[in-house]
């Protein structure tokens, strides 16, 4: 299970207990990768017994937050927590998807701090998986951009392939 140092001496927190720590996401947190709806088939993981949970981020918060760019989801793997973004692969979408980054970086340190003891400290956390083709040629400048902020988009987020490009 998905464990983080509470505030309390020695006290451990799973991924569920983390969410439902978190007053903007308490009702949140689903088993497996069921937060992840219809886009469950973008998710790829090698033990489907490691899934500690996920939380549909943007769902949660869109009537606290419903005019800023929301991030989609968590994901609990392995006993490390994710962050993946099911969006638009197309150069328009770059500025959005920087903004839906800050976005969560923020909400994680201000609101979430239990869900951000749990992210991954040993892999990259942020992913940017397209929801249909990618159009953002090497040659445009937002290519560099989401190069330089590790979201480079991917068409189904594969633990096994993660692993292997680690941080």
């Amino acid at each position: 299970m998905c464990k983080a140092m509470g505030k309390e001496k020695q006290q451990k927190l799973t991924f569920k207990e983390a969410v439902e720590a978190t007053p903007d996401v308490a009702t949140g947190y689903h088993e497996g990768i069921e937060a992840f709806g219809e886009y469950k088939s973008k998710i790829k993981v090698p033990e489907l017994s490691k899934i500690d949970g996920s939380l549909d981020i943007d769902v949660t918060t869109l009537k606290l937050y419903p005019d800023d760019n929301r991030w989609d989801y968590a994901l609990c793997y392995d006993s490390e927590v994710f962050y993946i973004e099911v969006h638009s692969a197309i150069t328009s979408e770059v500025s959005k998807m920087i903004k839906k980054l800050q976005w969560l970086k923020t909400w994680l340190a201000t609101k979430a701090p239990e869900i951000n003891k749990l992210t991954t400290k040993t892999k990259h956390p942020y992913y940017w998986v397209q929801s249909s083709k990618c159009d953002i040629p090497k040659h445009m400048p937002q290519y560099k951009i989401v190069v330089q902020n590790k979201i480079l988009p991917m068409p189904i987020w594969d633990y096994s392939k993660i692993c292997k490009k680690g941080k």
